[in-house]
């Protein structure tokens, strides 16, 4: 019991700190990003700690949890946006510093398609590629492949595009404030990636069924557990659309991802 209530405590407490730190964004404050980015390196540091998976799965099924849930997932998405903002906008200082969070995300961009790799003849798109798109960049970077990402949020991909402009200005990058029924090269996809905090991505899969082609890879960021408090987690599909082609859960990584691939 001693177990359960340290871990609500802390999750009250990231709670906390996520809602001072958006409501400082709304209301036009200054916003301390050392500390804001301390925060989220904090909250990944605990949902990648196997001891407390093992506390969760005493905690999850309580009724009483799941507003609390909603919240962190929320707001915590919120807050990477803020942090990818501001890293966008002093993309010009030399000296700033990577997080633990994104140094996180890259290590997971590695293992993405497991043994599916991405190829210079592949064109991948990114669904929610947001204001640092570091997926994009790399994948265009080590592979050579045209990358194409969309967002919902004009200023992320505002953002975007400049830090493609200083980061890769070489690359076949493309972003757009576009849905995935807008896209004109859609039929000519290879892999397409979901942004773990989309919260609509398993009505998008759906919708990309009649749109891309019979050999298209999908790979679907989630999580599931402890780990459903930063990342939307999986759901079911339409078993005469989609199938599982694989399932990879990485321990220390903030989001776990699985393969789809069309029924033939």
């Amino acid at each position: 019991m001693k177990d359960i209530d340290t871990l609500l405590k802390k999750l009250h407490y990231f709670d906390k700190k996520f809602k001072l730190f958006i409501n400082q964004n709304n209301n036009h404050l200054i916003v301390e990003y050392p500390e804001l980015c301390g925060i989220i390196d904090e909250y990944s540091s605990f949902i990648i700690n196997h001891d407390n998976e093992t506390k969760w799965g005493n905690l999850e099924q309580s009724i009483e949890i799941l507003p609390l849930v909603e919240n962190l997932r929320s707001n915590s998405s919120v807050c990477v946006q803020i942090m990818e903002k501001y890293r966008a906008l002093v993309l010009s200082h030399e000296n700033e510093e990577i997080t633990d969070y994104f140094r996180n995300i890259e290590d997971c961009i590695e293992k993405e398609f497991g043994g599916f790799q991405i190829t210079s003849q592949s064109k991948v798109l990114l669904v929610g590629s947001g204001s640092f798109p570091i997926t994009l960049l790399m994948i265009a970077e080590r592979t050579g492949a045209e990358v194409f990402g969309i967002d919902i949020d004009n200023d992320a991909v505002q953002l975007g595009k400049h830090v493609v402009n200083k980061l890769g200005s070489q690359l076949s990058i493309q972003i757009d404030n576009k849905t995935v029924r807008e896209l004109p090269v859609i039929k000519q996809i290879t892999h397409i990636i979901f942004s773990s905090t989309v919260n609509c991505k398993y009505d998008i899969l759906d919708q990309l069924y009649d749109l891309t082609n019979k050999d298209v890879l999908i790979a679907m960021r989630y999580g599931n557990g402890l780990k459903s408090l930063f990342n939307y987690p999986m759901k079911e599909v339409d078993g005469n659309k989609w199938y599982i082609k694989e399932k990879t859960v990485h321990p220390q990584s903030v989001f776990d991802v699985i393969l789809y691939q069309k029924v033939q």
